[in-house]
């Protein structure tokens, strides 16, 4: 699976402008069954994804088309899931 950390570099204006925009970005990938979790930092200097164990070439061409690349910098975590709760035993399989 992946982690994704957001980190604004633009003021909290122009995020704030494309927040819907990224909402329906983030809604179609949970859709497809892509995204596990997402939320906002506290405080708000930028968000968390989580992601499937997707080809990672894949998952480059869905950030590049998140509305917030033009507000937000990514850093990309590959995290190999050993040992989880039960509540979150799937992680480990995805």
């Amino acid at each position: 699976m992946y982690i994704i950390n957001l980190s604004y570099h633009r003021p909290i204006e122009e995020v704030e402008a494309l927040t819907d925009a990224h909402i329906s970005w983030l809604k179609r990938y949970f859709d497809a069954d892509v995204f596990i979790a997402a939320g906002r930092k506290d405080p708000r200097t930028g968000g968390v994804l989580m992601a499937k164990d997707i080809d990672r070439g894949r998952l480059d061409t869905i950030l590049a088309e998140d509305p917030f690349v033009a507000v937000a910098h990514y850093e990309v975590i590959k995290v190999n899931i050993s040992l989880t709760s039960e509540a979150l035993k799937a992680l480990a399989e995805s």
